[in-house]
């Protein structure tokens, strides 16, 4: 059984409902055991070590990602991710510019093999609709699919 990692910052919760369903669709593929955790309640880069693949959510405010988010990405770049499987995901309203981030962090600094989708945002508004749930769950399947 492969063991997933989401890592999330949620203000008003859209990214926090996101991490759910990105769960769901990571089940749906059968063989994973997935971990929904908030950043805030990782300590230290040893925390992240055991896990085959690493979803990192946040949300997008006045373009960019929150602080704590930046903080996070420092830590983990402690953790050795190099090689594993991922992604990165957001809520927005308009821009999105978050997860885009996010995922050329894990990409480039981190030289993790990331989901072909790319990074997904979706905005607030639809997070909630059955599209926007099936869009993340379809993005969860995209990374069990990096596993085999």
């Amino acid at each position: 059984m492969k063991k997933i990692l989401i890592a999330y910052i949620s203000r008003a919760g859209h990214t926090q409902q996101m991490a759910e369903y990105i769960a769901e669709g990571l089940r749906f593929s059968g063989a994973c055991e997935v971990e929904l955790k908030p950043i805030t309640d990782i300590n230290g880069a040893p925390a992240l070590a055991g896990y085959d693949a690493y979803l990192f959510g946040a949300p997008t405010y006045h373009r960019t990602m929150p602080p704590a988010m930046e903080a996070f990405l420092f830590l983990a770049q402690q953790a050795g991710l190099a090689g594993r499987a991922g992604g990165a995901f957001g809520s927005c309203t308009h821009s999105g510019d978050a997860p885009l981030h996010i995922f050329d962090t894990m990409e480039h600094v981190f030289k993790m093999r990331l989901t072909g989708l790319g990074p997904f945002k979706l905005l607030e508004h639809l997070v909630e609709t059955p599209e926007g749930m099936r869009a993340c769950q379809d993005y969860g399947r995209s990374v069990a699919g990096l596993l085999g």
